[in-house]
Parts: structure tokens; C-alpha cells; sequence
């Protein structure tokens, strides 16, 4: 496993790609998720190698790329057209891993008619990102405070997920894996043991406000690792150390405070980051 910054997730959302790498490396991660067409612009002003040099002279890891499909908008089969060139620039640049988000909610889709219209949407990425040896993870939202409140509840558990991964028939469909969405879903950590490595594509970690009950959390207000302890991250980390997982593990707070300090000092707030990953490194025993 390795420490992944995701600029964006802590509220840094103008640095392009050269400086975001370079962040990283004065931040101490070693990884980053980055924009796969902004990529693609570095790469056809200056050539695939000067994108490969800007990750290897700074010794930081391309982690994984946003899914660049709008599968959920009017747009998503224009978007489409462009993924297997996407798909191929990423494999060439040694970045196997993308991945998207599912609402565990609809406005008009009961559940068994939902989860086909997901199925119709995902299988078409899936099988393009297969066919250039990519992983696709997908995260499920945990927190009951995001479904509850709409006509049908959708998927909002591992289990459903890992469902829906099988469903899709392609065998290159995992999960991205928040510990936040874990334990707001109301899983134990147990069920971590159903998993293989392979079915993890990426990992984010975070910690929840102290005091609240947990189906009242706010999804948008979330802590650093180990700063409250109510989420088991050590036990979180343990786990996916014996299954073997060696991709990035991203921190995604959604944390006012480390959005205001990221807007006057960006260095600033991605070390502050860094060392809180650093510290649940160290807890679990685990190398960073």
C-alpha cells in the first residue's frame, strides 16, 4: 500500500498536473490520482515520455485517474468514444486503476430496475477497460443520511457491490474502498475477510466526528485518519495489509479546516495530510 494524495479531496483544485506531482513529493506521498485528459493535453503538446518523466523524476506513483465518463448524464456515450484511447494512455503510463461512485439512492428507479440501469451504464466501461488490462472500482455510499430521505434506496453496502461487480460479468470490476462508507454502512470490519487483494482497486480512509451517532453522520463532514478514533482504521489498515493490498490508500476528508488552510497554503495543508497518514502507518505497523 501506498500514501495517495488526491489534490482535490482536500480542497486543492487549480494546480496542474506537473505541480500536483510535485506537492506530492514535498508532502511526502507517493502517490497521486490525477486527470487522465489533462494527461492526454501533456501528451500530445510534449510527448508520452515527458508525462512518464514528470512521475519518475519526482519518484511519485500515478495512483489511478478519475473515470472520464459522465455515465449518469446525457453525455456518457460521447464520453465513451473517447475511454479506449484514455483507457490505453493510462495503461501506458503504468496506471491501471479508475474508478467511479454509485448514489444508494433514486428519484424514480425501484431497486431491481435501478440496479439493471446500472448494469446497462457500467458493463460498457468495464469491457473497454478490460480490453486495455485496467481495474474499475466501485465505491458504494455507506451513510444512511443520503439515502433515507428519497423515494428508493439503492446499494450502500460491500455486499451489494460486490454483487453488482459480479453481475457485470467482466472480471476486472472491484471496489474502491472507503473505510468511512464501511462503517457508516453498518459492516464490521469481518467482512473485509470475504475479500480478495484483487478486488480492491483503490482504498480512501477517514475518520468521523466524535459524539454523533452513526446513522446521523453527515456525509460531507468528515475527519482526518486517527483524528477522533471512532473508525477502527488501524484494524481497517491490519486487514488489508494481510490481504495482500498494494495499491494507494487516499485520505478524502471533506474537512472544512483543511479546506480553508488548503485555499491560503496548499504545502501546508497536503503535510498536515500526510503526517496523519503517516501516524495511522505507524499504528497499524505498517511500512509508509
Amino acid at each position: 500500500m501506498f500514501k495517495n494524495l488526491n489534490a482535490g479531496a482536500i480542497g486543492i483544485h487549480t494546480l496542474p498536473l506537473p505541480e500536483t506531482i510535485l506537492l506530492a513529493q514535498q508532502s511526502g506521498f507517493a502517490g497521486i490520482d490525477f486527470d487522465i485528459r489533462e494527461a492526454e493535453t501533456l501528451a500530445s503538446q510534449h510527448g508520452i515520455e515527458f508525462v512518464r518523466d514528470l512521475f519518475a523524476r519526482h519518484n511519485i506513483q500515478p495512483g489511478q485517474w478519475g473515470l472520464p465518463v459522465a455515465w449518469n448524464q446525457e453525455r456518457w456515450r460521447e464520453d465513451l468514444a473517447d475511454l479506449p484511447r484514455l483507457a490505453e494512455l493510462g495503461a501506458a503510463l503504468g496506471c491501471r486503476r479508475t474508478a467511479t461512485w454509485c448514489p444508494s439512492w433514486s428519484e424514480s428507479r425501484d431497486y431491481a430496475e435501478n440496479y439493471q440501469w446500472h448494469l446497462d451504464r457500467y458493463r460498457p466501461i468495464a469491457e473497454i477497460l478490460r480490453q486495455h488490462g485496467c481495474s474499475f472500482g466501485i465505491e458504494f455510499l455507506g451513510p444512511k443520511t443520503l439515502w433515507a430521505s428519497h423515494p428508493y434506496r439503492f446499494i450502500h453496502s460491500l455486499g451489494e457491490m460486490m454483487q453488482l461487480a459480479a453481475d457485470l460479468g467482466t472480471g476486472n470490476v472491484g471496489l474502491l474502498l472507503d473505510a468511512w462508507h464501511l462503517y457508516t454502512s453498518g459492516d464490521s470490519l469481518a467482512i473485509l475477510d470475504t475479500l480478495t487483494a484483487a478486488a480492491i482497486v483503490s482504498v480512501h480512509i477517514n475518520d468521523a466526528p466524535a459524539g454523533i451517532p452513526v446513522d446521523e453522520l453527515a456525509d460531507t463532514v468528515r475527519c482526518l485518519p486517527l483524528e477522533t478514533g471512532v473508525i477502527d482504521l488501524v484494524g481497517f489498515m491490519r486487514k488489508l495489509a494481510g490481504l495482500g493490498y498494494t495499491g494507494p490508500v487516499t485520505t478524502e476528508p471533506f474537512n472544512q479546516r483543511i479546506n480553508a488552510l488548503a485555499a491560503a497554503d496548499p504545502l501546508a495543508a497536503a503535510q498536515e495530510v500526510s503526517r496523519a497518514m503517516d501516524r495511522l502507518w505507524q499504528a497499524a505497523g505498517l511500512h509508509s
